[in-house]
This record gives structure tokens, sequence and C-alpha cells, in this order.
């Protein structure tokens, strides 16, 4: 594990440096507290810090609460004051700092490995709630089986972009595509074959659309496709790109080779001067989905744009 050694006094930085590294440390090295603040800082910087108490430019002190100060979410630097200080008064100052551990000068190996173990399991402990909170915090706007936005979550989206839109005047697209005939893969070939298209389908809707785009489970077989800055001349041509990406090669469900494909009804919303409930506009995308299952299937229907207020 990485740690850094912040004291301006070379011999003790260099006799740190060989006993934490003898304890299997990868040891960082900086001569004052401003140069560990910065160090410190970095997104790869080390997790464990051994601070001197007097050092120029910043002292331990001052370097806790600078660090406490810019301390970043999900990244906790576990501190240890490095003191010849030994008055209660000096202890309670260090870690109202924001010293998580203190170590007296001259400080014994043993005693330096034990703390910094210490360290070592609240850091541990940290990174495990932060993993759990993440995983939580997926399952809540993620759709268990197709691993996209759920319906809450796409349609919060929607609603931010729709806001964006009518902020910076710049049109946005909205598609719900549904899967032809799902009722009959299931009846056909059973759930499992089902579940396996949905997560294909799911797949290949993603990767049509662009990083900055968002793709959900609306429902069902039923998918929605937010397109950011794309207006209605440019949306036909991105609906047939989706619409082909899941019509044009077979989904392979064990043994079995399916062919699978979408219906879509798109909605352009541009030219923005009040805000249009979400409501009204996903309406006249379902409108227009119903419109191309109307019509024969593994089609676009795109609804008139919504006008200006």
């Amino acid at each position: 594990m990485k740690i850094l050694v912040a004291d301006d006094d070379l011999i003790s930085r260099t006799l740190m440096q060989r006993t934490l590294q003898k304890l299997g440390y990868e040891v960082v090295l900086a001569e004052n507290g401003r140069i560990a603040a910065e160090m410190l800082t970095q997104t790869d910087g080390p997790r464990l810090a051994i601070l001197d108490w007097m050092m120029p430019e910043l002292d331990g002190p001052g370097l806790c609460r600078e660090l406490r100060r810019l301390q970043q979410e999900d990244r906790y630097i576990y501190i240890v004051l490095l003191t010849s200080k030994q008055s209660t008064e000096d202890v309670v100052a260090g870690l109202e700092a924001g010293a998580d551990d203190y170590i007296t000068k001259p400080c014994q190996p043993g005693e330096l490995a034990a703390r910094l173990h210490a360290g070592r399991r609240i850091l541990s402990l940290e990174e495990n709630l932060v993993q759990a909170r993440e995983e939580m915090r997926y399952r809540a706007t993620h759709d268990s089986l197709t691993a996209i936005w759920n319906r809450a979550s796409i349609l919060s989206l929607v609603r931010s972009e729709l806001d964006r839109s009518v902020r910076d005047n710049k049109p946005t697209s909205i598609l719900l595509c549904d899967i032809d005939h799902f009722k009959q893969v299931n009846d056909n070939h059973g759930h499992l074959v089902g579940d396996i298209v949905l997560k294909e389908v799911a797949k290949r809707l993603t990767s049509t659309v662009r990083s900055y785009d968002a793709v959900g489970r609306y429902g069902g077989e039923e998918f929605l496709a937010l397109l950011s800055n794309c207006d209605e001349p440019n949306l036909k041509a991105r609906c047939e790109h989706i619409r082909a990406a899941v019509a044009d090669t077979p989904i392979m469900a064990g043994i079995e080779e399916l062919s699978v494909s979408v219906s879509i009804g798109a909605v352009t919303c541009q030219r923005w001067y009040r805000r249009l409930p979400i409501e009204h506009v996903l309406a006249r995308a379902d409108a227009a989905l119903y419109k191309a299952k109307a019509d024969g299937r593994n089609r676009t229907v795109i609804a008139e744009m919504l006008p200006a207020a």
C-alpha cells in the first residue's frame, strides 16, 4: 500500500522510509506540508499519511485541516501525526485538527506497524461501505434483468433533459421502442429465452446511442431512448440505425436463432419557450409507436414536432 511521509528533515525522512519499506509499504516523500497537500489531494494519491508536526509552509495540524477541508467524497485519507509533543493539550489539538492518530518520536517499528495496521483496517471498512452503497445505488437505478436504467431513472433523466432543452434552446428526441410479437417469443420458446431476447435488445439499443444519450427499460418489452441534441431532420436516420441494429442480426438463444425486430415511436421537442409536461411528450411518442405497430411493425413513426409555445 502507498503511504506518504512528510518531514522537512532529510535524515528523519530517510529513516522512516526505510522502516516503512521493511513493513511492505510503497513510500512517497514530501519535504514540506504544501508539497504533501498537493500529493495527497491527487486522485491516485496515497490514502495513508505520516505527517511531522513541525514543517515549513504548512505544519502537521494545518495540513490536517486543509486535507479535511479538501477531502474528496469516497476517498478518506488516514493521517498519523508524528511529534515530540506529549502533553494532553497538544494531542487533543492534533486530533481536533483532523488527525486520526499520533505517534511520538522516536517511534518504535512495532508500534508504528500496529498503528498503521489499524488505519488500513479503517480504510478497508470504508471501501467496503462505499462499495455496498454503490451496489445499492446501482440496484435502485438499474433494471435487474437488462442492466440498463429502470423506469423511474430513465423518466428522471428525461425530465432533466427536457429542462435542459428549454434552458439551452436545443432539441431533444425521445423514442419508445417495443419488441414486436414478444408474447409469441415467450409462448413458443419460454420465458428464459424471452429474458435472453430482452437482454440482447437492451444491449443493442445501448450500443447504438452516444455515450451522453440514455436507454432505459420503460416496462415489459418496451424501452425508452433519450437522444440529446437530436433534431427532427436527424431523427429518422438515428431511428433507422437503432431499428436495423435489432432486426438485421438474429439473436442466438442457445441453439435457437430468433429473428427479432422493434417498432419505434419517436418525437422531437425543440424551439421551446416554456416547459411542457413529460406526460404530453410521452403520449405523443406512444401514439406514434401505436401507429408503427398498426402499420405492420418493424418500422419507425415520427410524431409531428412539438410546436413552440
